[in-house]
């Protein structure tokens, strides 16, 4: 359970940074962030491994690729789901979602 609070706490620090630079995502609030990251971690932990097993034919036919449209769909949908984050189109989610995977790396690899 600590280790979930902790990797949704990261989530909103990733979020709250992509949604400060206008790559295609914004966040009215803090507490939109918070409840956006939780929403996205419950997203990744139900909703994607299911899509992930579906789609696992045209990922192995782009190598891997496809799992980043994966992420831009969970950002999407994220997005739909939680009033008060605005999403720009799939290519504003494409690039929100390779950047906040950089940056949750990076703040998972400084915190833990």
């Amino acid at each position: 359970m600590t280790n979930f609070i902790v990797t949704v706490l990261i989530t909103a620090a990733g979020l709250f940074i992509v949604s400060r630079l206008n790559l295609g995502l914004q966040i009215d609030g803090l507490t939109t962030t918070l409840i956006a990251a939780l929403v996205l971690g419950l997203l990744n932990a139900f909703v994607r491994p299911i899509l992930a097993f579906l789609s696992l034919p045209i990922t192995i036919l782009t190598l891997g690729l496809f799992a980043l449209v994966l992420n831009a769909l969970m950002i999407m949908l994220m997005g739909a789901l939680v009033k008060g984050v605005h999403v720009n189109g799939f290519l504003g989610a494409l690039i929100a979602s390779i950047v906040l995977s950089i940056l949750t790396w990076l703040i998972s690899a400084i915190v833990r």
